[in-house]
């Protein structure tokens, strides 16, 4: 049984290196899967070195299958060091 009730409002929070362009790397992959994705869905918080990048981005998942496709995209990658 899923814990989760779809549809439903998910913050995704993914940290990661080069943090100049991780934001984008991120909503990029995202919004594969969630094309309608609004501008203003993520924020971010830089780590106190700066050497990392933690972006949450909100979205309305429609689906368990919807939420594991994008993590195992964005778990694929080198730059992302930690999913929540």
């Amino acid at each position: 049984m899923d814990v989760l009730q779809f549809p439903c409002q998910f913050p995704l929070k993914a940290i990661g290196r080069e943090p100049e362009t991780f934001e984008q790397f991120v909503l990029e992959i995202v919004r594969k899967h969630i094309p309608d994705l609004p501008e203003n869905a993520s924020t971010t918080r830089p780590s106190n070195g700066g050497r990392y990048l933690a972006v949450t981005v909100t979205f309305t998942a429609q689906s368990r299958q919807q939420l594991d496709d994008i993590y195992r995209e964005l778990h694929s990658h080198s730059r992302v060091v930690m999913l929540l």
